[in-house]
């Protein structure tokens, strides 16, 4: 009953924060990106190039979710069942509330915190948005769709991060977008001399995005280390192991003051199960004594893979 309950509500707290990550994804957007007209990279820059080009009535969801719909086939094959459901479920949200978030939001709210400011600040505000967006969705398992799935089976299988894959090909999306004709919000055609400022404003939004997703990914994947001294270490030893389910080693020590002999723990897991681990050591043992450090490069069952590259 323990391990379903933790499992559901494991469950939970994923696909929370994937719509958490979701919402801001849309609403960045919907706010600073598309009444600017400008352009980002992904299938969603794509989307947003189509739209432009047809006045409107193609709205970017209805092409994110086709092109998409290609691309989840693929990523269920090549990263796994359970990633294809929570893309599929990030994919269908996001396709919905691109099309229906443009019209929702008050042109009062979009004028005061977008046009206002100018193009370059409302890029770096959606850009921003977006790279932690895409990062919340990709560290519980998902994806927001589109060319950071492609980015996630290179990262697979050779190692190439992420932010810098997508890098490549958003820029290949953003200068598309000069051989394609593009209609501003109140109707015009888009003069070929602003179309190259905002091809700018795409590079400036991809580099931003890509750092941001990189950065996040990064934090959230950091690890730590624990060395516990306690009298209830196997108390300790079998919750951390049968509850969090992380491993645990148990080294031989001994307190050069007392010249007695000691077992001593040493874990290594995520830091943000930390503050989790901590409570149930004070629960068992609330005088355990317990060291705490970061570390990097942890390779193994749980944690990351070394990645081969083949000559």
């Amino acid at each position: 009953m323990k391990l379903n309950g933790k499992a559901i509500l494991n469950g939970i707290k994923e696909y929370f924060m994937i719509s958490l990550g979701l919402v801001i994804y849309v609403v960045g957007w919907s706010i600073f990106l598309v009444p600017n007209n400008l352009v980002g990279g992904g299938v969603t820059g794509i989307s947003s190039i189509v739209q432009y080009a047809t006045d409107g009535a193609v709205k970017m969801g209805t092409i994110y979710f086709a092109i998409n719909s290609v691309l989840l086939v693929l990523a269920m094959f090549t990263l796994g069942k359970s990633f294809g459901g929570k893309t599929i479920y990030a994919v269908v949200f996001a396709s919905i509330g691109l099309n229906v978030a443009q019209g929702l939001i008050p042109w009062d709210i979009i004028q005061t915190l977008a046009i206002d400011n100018g193009k370059l600040m409302s890029t770096i505000m959606g850009s921003i948005m977006v790279g932690v967006s895409m990062g919340m969705t990709m560290s519980q398992g998902g994806s927001t769709g589109g060319t950071d799935i492609i980015a996630l089976i290179v990262n697979k299988y050779r190692g190439v991060s992420p932010g810098r894959m997508m890098l490549w090909m958003d820029t290949v999306i953003i200068l598309s977008s000069l051989l394609i004709p593009s209609y501003t919000q109140t109707g015009g055609l888009m003069p070929f001399t602003e179309k190259i400022t905002t091809v700018v404003y795409g590079f400036i939004y991809i580099v931003i995005v890509s750092t941001v997703l990189d950065l996040y990914l990064s934090g959230s994947r950091q690890s730590v280390q624990l060395f516990i001294l306690s009298k209830k270490f196997a108390e300790i030893a079998d919750a951390i192991t049968n509850e969090l389910h992380r491993g645990v080693t148990v080294l031989d020590g001994k307190g050069w003051y007392t010249k007695e002999n000691t077992e001593v723990l040493m874990v290594i897991t995520r830091k943000a199960d930390l503050n989790i681990l901590l409570r149930y050591i004070k629960q068992i043992d609330p005088n355990a004594f317990l060291s705490v450090s970061s570390v990097t490069g942890v390779y193994g069952k749980g944690f990351e893979t070394i990645k081969m590259h083949n000559k």
